[in-house]
């Protein structure tokens, strides 16, 4: 293992509320070498990867390149893109996909209304099994790279699922990392036994608690209390609960879980600091991350 994914995986830091927050995902394919910040960094076009980055902020939307497995250092330019839309909150969950020519015509979507759920007749909708989108970018962390292209090889290999590199999911220390769609639940230390059983459950409409970061819709204290539930439930099914947050004091919220057969829970969540320091990313000096740990969890 490559040094932050190693520490964080001695630590035993938890997976738990670290997934990337969004509640629709973007997704452009782009071809070729990636860098660091692969929007203006990449084959894209610069202006409109900046152009993209800034009319997504604020809508709940973000926005990620991906490719198709394999070497790309001499790829050519896409000459056209898939594009992948995709809703994650629970019961308002879709995924569109469409291919363009040139990804300048995604500037003309409405991304707040995206953002919000409404795909505006965007594309048609993805009838296929689970879309894999593993984090490959060695140009942000060498984790990416080493740990999860040879997972993406693997499970495009294996043929179950649509596979996807990605260029930005977060959390490099938790390599090598995977969000899985329709449902939108990020996954860490994976290996490809563990990958695949995620992709099974989640084209069975379940999720896989043991390796969850998170669903990306929630904020990250509302992500640790939907776990919390899960664990206290044994539950799997992936549209199970909901979730809502309040803050109830500087770094601490109360979060209400509900459940489709109409139980629900209060869970108390408190900021605090993961110690000792460990570098959050390859080359970053060591930090103090932050970690969402679970007070309380009441049957309301």
């Amino acid at each position: 293992m490559s040094i932050c994914a190693s520490l964080s995986d001695e630590l035993a830091e938890p997976l738990a509320a670290t997934a990337a927050t969004a509640r629709t995902w973007l997704l452009i394919e782009q071809g070729g070498p990636w860098g660091a910040k692969a929007l203006t960094e990449s084959h894209l076009d610069e202006r409109l990867g900046r152009a993209l980055d800034a009319a997504c902020a604020g809508t709940g939307m973000r926005v990620a390149l991906i490719r198709r497995p394999g070497r790309h250092a001499d790829d050519r330019p896409t000459a056209r893109h898939q594009v992948i839309l995709a809703h994650t909150v629970p019961g308002q969950s879709w995924v569109r996909r469409a291919e363009v020519a040139d990804p300048a015509e995604l500037l003309t979507l409405d991304l707040a209304a995206a953002g919000a759920g409404e795909h505006r007749g965007f594309g048609t909708a993805h009838t296929g099994g689970p879309l894999a989108l593993v984090c490959t970018n060695g140009r942000r962390d060498r984790c990416c790279a080493l740990l999860g292209r040879p997972l993406a090889a693997d499970l495009a290999a294996a043929g179950h699922s649509e596979v996807w590199e990605v260029t930005h999911l977060g959390g490099h220390r938790f390599s090598p990392t995977m969000l899985v769609l329709p449902y939108g639940y990020a996954y860490g230390r994976l290996t490809e036994t563990s990958a695949k059983e995620i992709l099974a459950a989640t084209a069975a409409g379940q999720m896989r608690p043991a390796f969850s970061r998170g669903r990306s819709c929630w904020e990250r204290p509302a992500q640790a209390a939907e776990q919390a539930v899960r664990e206290l439930l044994e539950e799997h099914v992936a549209e199970a609960l909901t979730v809502t947050q309040e803050p109830s004091a500087e770094g601490e919220w109360h979060c209400t879980v509900r459940h489709t057969d109409g139980r629900s829970w209060l869970v108390e969540v408190v900021q605090r600091l993961s110690e000792p320091s460990r570098p959050e990313s390859c080359g970053k000096a060591p930090g103090t991350p932050v970690r969402m740990d679970v007070r309380s969890v009441l049957a309301r």
